[in-house]
């Protein structure tokens, strides 16, 4: 008669053990799905930042004249 009080305590501290597991699993996920939120908002800023450095970077090279030195000498 030990033997079923015996495998109930066993699988009792078993789903025990695993419903830890997946409580700290279901932490862990949450953690890690805030913290890739938080990449990808910080991605999406840089991605407009370079956007607008690259607008600047074309109105820039827009406004330029000749590069210094790029013209011809004067006895040509």
């Amino acid at each position: 008669m030990s033997e079923p009080a015996s495998l109930d305590v066993s699988l009792g501290a078993r789903i025990d053990t695993l419903e830890m597991r997946v409580a700290y699993q279901d932490e862990t996920i949450e953690n890690l799905n805030q913290a890739l939120s938080v990449q990808w908002d910080r991605i999406d800023a840089l991605k407009r930042e370079i956007a607008r450095l690259g607008d600047r970077l074309a109105a820039a090279e827009a406004n330029l004249t000749a590069p210094p030195g790029s013209e011809p000498p004067p006895h040509y």
